[in-house]
């Protein structure tokens, strides 16, 4: 992480006051949350809608912190502790982690797409670390907070950084690019997440391309080839760059040439290999994620031969198809940390598929930022489930109603709930559950059906 002076922190970023008598103050990593301050730390107070951070600079340097940014509009600063007197804090917090990004020698990996971010981040970095001192993003610190904070976290002898990019706008993930100066980028996919704020998957196709304006010449670009949308953009883009691109058609890079999925992951074959890879990851469209992390890793000079070495160890962040067991000993899906229609369906179809249990549920909650389609979506959700391979369906949520209203077309009325509150549904769900069934829980992260999850333990 970042270990920098006052002094030296005056040369980053623009420093209204003299800090004189502490230049020799040496920080050492960069907190946000007065509550998590480690010693060493600069305190880097923002302001919120109801919380102003700056109200406990004193106490986090009393806590341990080393020094603290302030912003010049919020009167009385603390001057007889080492503050840096700044003109607003999140942007000196960005402005300090674009200056430290080009004082490293580290290549960076940067990824968007409407889905399997995390997921393809977590490969990379696998895969990566077969080579390389490797770090990634940490949970999903991906925004404009969170992607200086993963910078500044990089130790000085890095040498690769898997960052993650989300947005919920037109112009951020191009903002997120100038700042991490990536030399590979992934596009994971175009779903229809971000509807609300984009209006159309065109848009989030022309958003999502953002990250490939700040690769240098000869950078490495890595998208999903299926897709069109990317096709096109990609076609039309300065050809300057390394283009590769995975998917299930055979036109691509890498493709699948064979898959067999259960219920502890899949093994597959690509073109051009003669091995057989085993990702101890649920579903097919994690084979796609880890069809991108294997480009980009070979790419890199990780060799295809050495790739199930990384695989076997893989850990992925929590509550990506994460398979965890109930107090009855039912297995249970936890896919709770986001949804979109297509990452819905997905997990739906492997539920559908994975054999060996007497009893299949599905437990799905609200999708959000659908915009003005957002009740069709959910219905034709409902509508695809196959009612030969699914026993009961729960939804959770006013927009996951319309997931039952459809479920119900196929479906008997006694297989299908709608609940508004979390307990009910719990109360009811354990009624049904043996220690042969398997439940998938899914919905986007404002519904925090990981609530669900826990109450089943």
């Amino acid at each position: 992480m970042i270990r920098r002076t006052l002094k030296q922190l005056q040369n980053m970023i623009t420093v209204e006051n003299d800090p004189a008598p502490y230049e020799q103050v040496e920080i050492n990593g960069v907190c946000i949350d007065s509550r998590k301050v480690k010693k060493g730390n600069l305190f880097v107070p923002l302001k919120g809608e109801r919380v102003d951070g700056h109200r406990f600079v004193e106490d986090a340097i009393k806590n341990g912190a080393a020094a603290a940014l302030w912003q010049k509009d919020v009167p009385n600063p603390p001057l007889h502790l080492p503050v840096l007197i700044v003109e607003e804090t999140l942007s000196a917090l960005q402005e300090l982690a674009r200056s430290y990004r080009r004082q490293l020698d580290v290549k960076v990996v940067g990824i968007t797409g409407s889905n399997g971010k995390t997921t393809t981040k977590d490969m990379t970095a696998a895969l990566l670390s077969l080579r390389f001192k490797v770090q990634k993003t940490e949970g999903n610190l991906n925004n404009h907070i969170g992607m200086p904070l993963s910078i500044l976290n990089l130790e000085e002898d890095t040498e690769m950084a898997v960052l993650e990019m989300g947005m919920s706008s037109k112009g951020e993930i191009r903002f997120l690019s100038e700042m991490a100066a990536p030399e590979a980028a992934i596009i994971t996919n175009i779903g229809e997440s971000h509807l609300l704020d984009l209006g159309s998957r065109d848009a989030i196709a022309d958003a999502k391309m953002e990250i490939i304006e700040s690769l240098p010449h000869g950078g490495l670009a890595v998208f999903n080839g299926d897709e069109p949308l990317l096709q096109e953009r990609m076609a039309a883009h300065d050809q300057t760059l390394t283009v590769k691109t995975f998917g299930r058609g055979r036109r691509n890079t890498l493709y699948p040439v064979f898959i067999e999925t259960g219920n502890e992951g899949s093994t597959f074959k690509v073109n051009g290999q003669d091995l057989l890879f085993n990702l101890p990851v649920l579903g097919i469209h994690n084979v796609l994620n880890a069809l991108a992390a294997m480009l980009t890793a070979n790419h890199f000079g990780v060799p295809f031969e050495e790739m199930n070495e990384a695989f076997s160890t893989l850990k992925l962040t929590n509550m990506r198809m994460e398979m965890v067991q109930g107090a009855k000993g039912e297995k249970i899906i936890n896919d709770a940390y986001n949804a979109s229609p297509t990452s819905m369906k997905a997990a739906i179809e492997l539920v559908e598929k994975l054999t060996g249990f007497s009893k299949k549920i599905l437990v799905l909650g609200d999708m959000l930022e659908l915009g003005p389609q957002e009740k069709e979506f959910h219905y034709e959700i409902g509508k695809s489930i196959d009612a030969g391979n699914v026993d009961y369906v729960f939804t959770m949520g006013k927009l996951a109603a319309y997931i039952a209203e459809g479920a119900r077309e196929s479906l008997p009325e006694d297989r299908v709930f709608s609940f508004l509150d979390k307990e009910s549904l719990v109360k009811e769900l354990k009624k049904r559950t043996d220690n042969n069934t398997l439940i998938l829980v899914k919905a986007s992260r404002g519904m925090r059906m990981e609530d669900i999850v826990h109450s089943l333990q």
